[in-house]
């Protein structure tokens, strides 16, 4: 007998990875089960998830929009018709369960499921859980969730700690520090680090780092630049005069090269990245993007420092502390080395397992 699983959501790679992730293990688990993704028109997901080899239906949805007001008119009337065609795809497909991974398509499917008796799951990847996810938890079968503390959003009995999928080419990876310094043009035996912010990048981040592109040359020490589309010719420019120290990149394929190359990691703080820091036991300073919904990624990355697994700067501070951090962290055997200790406990390296399991435990 076909079973039949909806996976809901997406919006950004830190929805869409997880997703794939978890549709994987669970054809890993079972051939004879059929999963529809469902998706935001216009949106990432509607691109990679065929790419992944999954069928896709998109609907009309839109995020509200904070910065302009007037774009709000119409999402009553977007509201409505996701809900509507939520409804057409539960009718058409038919499925056993449907599973929540957050961003714009999750809410419209998941709500209709639960009111047509369909049981559901949330996968919630961050610290501080968002307003659609914490209305939805109320009548979902089961929450997975990556952070300790969860019940204070959702009721207790529904929760399991799973941590969060992280795709294959990391946890898979066999990669050497020798291979990957020889692939970044970079020598092996000196200090690495590796700084990104995501595909689109970081400001704050990438104007920091700029201002302390001399230090490098100057302490011996080398970097791994992910500059994201818009700071990239930037910081062409501007590590001309330093590029036997600093490579740049506009976006990195192979993370876990990057990853192990590193010796100290420079990053925001969204779910997906801190999940797949704690895999690669690194030590990581945190830059928070302090517009995120909710600011969960400043409760993200705070959850990790309370652990001592981490140390935060805040987006605000980054261009006067980024540098006294850094240097004095790569001086510091020791805090380096409980750092790395302490987030290496943290990596679940089979959430997609384990959430898969009870996807079909829920079948």
């Amino acid at each position: 007998m076909q079973r039949k699983v909806i996976i809901a959501g997406g919006g950004t790679g830190g929805h869409i990875f997880p997703a794939i992730a978890i549709a994987n293990a669970l054809k890993k688990l079972g051939t004879d089960i059929d999963i529809l993704f469902v998706g935001a028109k216009g949106k990432m997901e509607m691109e990679k998830v065929p790419q992944a080899g999954y069928q896709i239906e998109g609907l009309d949805i839109a995020a509200f929009n904070r910065s302009n007001m007037l774009k709000n008119l119409l999402l009553p009337f977007k509201i409505i018709k996701s809900l509507n065609q939520a409804s057409n795809i539960l009718k058409r497909f038919q499925p056993d369960v449907v599973v929540g991974v957050g961003g714009y398509a999750s809410f419209p499917v998941l709500w209709k499921a639960q009111r047509k008796g369909i049981p559901t799951l949330i996968q919630e990847q961050n610290s501080f859980a968002g307003k659609a996810n914490k209305m939805l938890g109320k009548r979902a079968k089961r929450i997975c969730v990556a952070y300790d503390g969860m019940e204070k959003f959702f009721p207790a009995g529904k929760l399991l700690l799973t941590g969060n999928p992280v795709r294959s080419s990391i946890t898979q990876s066999a990669v050497t520090r020798t291979e990957a310094l020889q692939h970044f043009g970079l020598q092996d035996g000196k200090k690495t680090v590796f700084a990104f912010g995501g595909s689109l990048g970081a400001r704050s981040i990438s104007e920091a780092l700029s201002a302390l592109l001399p230090r490098f040359v100057q302490e011996d020490v080398q970097l791994i630049w992910q500059t994201g589309k818009l700071y990239y010719e930037i910081a062409q420019k501007a590590t001309a005069a330093y590029t036997s120290h600093v490579k740049v990149h506009e976006f990195i394929n192979l993370m876990d090269f990057a990853y192990k190359a590193s010796d100290v990691v420079i990053s925001r703080a969204g779910a997906m990245t801190i999940a797949e820091e704690c895999l690669v036991k690194k030590p990581v300073i945190f830059v928070p993007y302090p517009f995120a919904a909710e600011d969960h990624q400043t409760f993200n990355a705070q959850s990790l420092v309370n652990k001592q697994a981490g140390l935060l700067i805040r987006d605000s501070d980054v261009g006067k502390e980024l540098g006294n951090t850094l240097f004095s962290l790569l001086q510091n055997k020791a805090l380096m080395e409980q750092l790395e200790q302490n987030i290496s406990v943290l990596g679940k390296s089979n959430a997609d397992v384990v959430i898969a399991n009870e996807v079909i435990r829920l079948i």
